[in-house]
């Protein structure tokens, strides 16, 4: 087995493999926001919104691929339109601004939307004005998403803006660091795969999986 590799057992297990490194105690003094960047961190958001006594939600977002390449992600657009750009594959692969833009407008319109009406009644994230956020995900790739999320909330005027996550490669810290007030991880890795790859179990999570568990 290879010495770098970490597995959680599946999403719950790594959200208390969270609670053991993030400062609850402290954390419970304040009002807390928690945050999931994707649907597969909002079972985990839950698990720390709960024992924070303190609320959860998902800042919904879609990836933005380039053209006639499915897999190549060059941007995120987020629930309340901020377009967050990969700006050295949009340089390197000649992509033009004005097709990120119309893209993410036609995603965020045709997809975005949608979600945010029938999970909140068409309501977008609640205000964070002057709020203590946290925002957490199930690991980090490249980044974008999770960058993404944090230039919403700063531009919503959180008060403070941390990020939690298992698992992140050692690459993207830097990035993360320069521009959230704390970073609490697991694990980081050099040589990172994908997520999954760090997991036993780590099913997909639709849509309507994060509406029962929202109710549940």
């Amino acid at each position: 087995m290879n010495s770098d590799k970490i597995y959680f057992k599946n999403r719950e297990v790594a959200a208390y493999r969270l609670l053991d490194i993030l400062p609850i105690d402290s954390m419970k003094l304040e009002d807390w926001t928690v945050i999931s960047s994707s649907y597969g961190g909002f079972e985990i958001a839950k698990i720390i919104a709960n024992a924070l006594n303190g609320k959860y939600d998902i800042m919904f977002s879609e990836k933005i691929f380039a053209p006639n390449n499915e897999f190549c992600e060059i941007a995120v657009v987020t629930e309340h339109e901020e377009v967050l750009i990969h700006e050295e594959l949009v340089k390197a692969f000649d992509i033009s601004l004005d097709y990120v833009y119309a893209r993410s407008k036609q995603v965020y319109e045709e997809s975005i939307t949608q979600r945010v009406s029938r999970f909140r009644h068409g309501e977008k994230i609640e205000k964070l004005e002057n709020k203590n956020v946290l925002i957490v995900d199930e690991g980090i790739n490249t980044g974008l998403t999770m960058m993404a999320c944090i230039k919403t909330a700063i531009n919503l005027k959180a008060k403070s803006i941390s990020v939690a996550t298992p698992i992140l490669p050692t690459a993207s810290i830097p990035t993360i660091e320069s521009i959230a007030d704390d970073l609490y991880f697991v694990k980081k890795l050099d040589h990172f795969v994908s997520i999954n790859f760090y997991y036993d179990s780590l099913d997909d999570v639709s849509f309507e999986d994060i509406e029962k568990i929202n109710k549940g």
